[in-house]
C-alpha cells in the first residue's frame, strides 16, 4: 500500500465524518454507511480474533511437554479477555438497535417537540 493511497483513504475518511447532510435522503444514507462500517469493524474484529486464537490454540499444543495437559488456566486467558472485549464491541454495535428500535431518535426528537410547543408560555 503506497503512501499516496493511505492519504486518499484518510481523505475519503474525513470527508465522510464531516459530511453535512442536505436532503433527507443523505440524511438517511449516511446514516446507514455509518451503521455499515459499525458492522463491517465488529466483522473484522471477529475474524481476527478466530484466526489469531486459533493459531494461538495450534502453538500451545506444539509446545506441550508429553503427558501435559492443554486445559491450563494460561492457556485460555488470551481467549477468554479478548473474548470479553469482542462481546462488548459487538454490544456497542447491535444493541442500541435492539433497545430504541429503528428511528428512535426521530421519534424522540418529534416527542421532546410536541412537549416543548404545548409547554410555550403564551
Amino acid at each position: 500500500m503506497s503512501i499516496e493511497s493511505r492519504r486518499q483513504r484518510r481523505a475519503e475518511r474525513r470527508r465522510i465524518k464531516d459530511f453535512v447532510p442536505s436532503t433527507p435522503e443523505e440524511a438517511k444514507y449516511h446514516s446507514a454507511l455509518q451503521r455499515v462500517k459499525k458492522i463491517k469493524g465488529f466483522y473484522t474484529h471477529a475474524m481476527v480474533f478466530v484466526v489469531i486464537n486459533t493459531m494461538i490454540v495450534i502453538l500451545n499444543i506444539q509446545n506441550l511437554d508429553k503427558g501435559e495437559t492443554y486445559f491450563q488456566v494460561k492457556n485460555f486467558l488470551t481467549f477468554f479477555f479478548w473474548g470479553i472485549g469482542l462481546l462488548v464491541h459487538g454490544l456497542s454495535v447491535f444493541l442500541p438497535e435492539m433497545i430504541f428500535g429503528q428511528n428512535w431518535e426521530e421519534r424522540k426528537i418529534q416527542e421532546l417537540m410536541e412537549k416543548d410547543k404545548n409547554n410555550k408560555w403564551e
